[in-house]
């Protein structure tokens, strides 16, 4: 936990120079504080883990009427100023957000992990690899991953199922299974959260039809972007946790050495 805040501050503190230089650069040296400037600059060139993909230009400009010099004559627009600093920031802040693993990503990792089975591992790195590259294909392989999970566990239990079933009624048939269907529970507030667990599996097949590549679209149709993955992954890994660890608690002699 302590290497995931030391990251983000550290991104932080990218994003607050990278905005720095662009006051800089589409008004003039005096937008920018020097001995700020300065003390960014110092900390990013002296870090192992980056200095190798931070601009070039933080290197050679000490200072930010040096820095102003230097863009002012590179570029003569404010669009094509903003444009090169954002593009010479995005491999370091890229760089820094694909080491950011989220608490989701890294509980719902370790217990795959444990059950050792190779097609939901696969699928969850699927998932996970194509997150913030390509939504649409994770979408897709959030949904999968519930499916891949639910069927794991059904033929652990010798329950019989159609190959076609579809995910809804497949989810509600492992819950049977595993004791998770609301109506097999009293007290109200666990009838509430596993029949919202019912639900989140229902949105993340509605999800996949909607905005995944598993169906054609209209040429008008909005493409998901970053933020609808990362919802379908996290909601995806947050299922795929809670079914995998009430089938080992239902189970503990055969997974008592896991």
């Amino acid at each position: 936990m302590q290497n995931k805040v030391a990251m983000t501050d550290l991104q932080l503190e990218i994003e607050t120079l990278q905005n720095m230089l662009i006051a800089i650069a589409t008004s003039n040296s005096s937008a920018g504080n020097n001995s700020e400037y300065q003390r960014h600059r110092i900390n990013f060139i002296n870090n192992t883990e980056i200095n190798n993909l931070i601009p070039d230009f933080l290197k050679t400009n000490r200072t930010t009427e040096q820095f102003w010099q230097f863009i002012k004559y590179k570029f003569g627009s404010y669009a094509e100023r903003r444009n090169y600093i954002w593009t010479e920031f995005s491999k370091v802040l890229n760089f820094l957000e694909s080491k950011q693993k989220g608490v989701v990503e890294n509980s719902t990792s370790e217990t795959i992990e444990k059950f050792n089975q190779n097609y939901i591992t696969s699928q969850w790195k699927k998932v996970i690899d194509r997150k913030l590259e390509d939504p649409e294909g994770a979408i897709t392989a959030a949904r999968t991953l519930i499916e891949t999970t639910c069927k794991y566990i059904l033929d652990e239990l010798k329950a019989e199922y159609k190959d076609d079933i579809e995910l809804p009624k497949l989810y509600k048939l492992t819950a049977d299974k595993l004791n998770l269907a609301p109506d097999q529970h009293t007290e109200q507030i666990f009838k509430q959260i596993l029949g919202g667990c019912q639900t989140v599996v229902e949105g993340l097949g509605s999800l996949r039809n909607k905005l995944s590549d598993s169906h054609g679209k209209k040429v008008t149709q909005s493409k998901p972007s970053a933020r609808h993955a990362e919802l379908a992954v996290n909601l995806a890994g947050t299922m795929t946790t809670f079914l995998l660890d009430t089938y080992e608690f239902n189970n503990p002699k055969k997974y008592s050495t896991i």
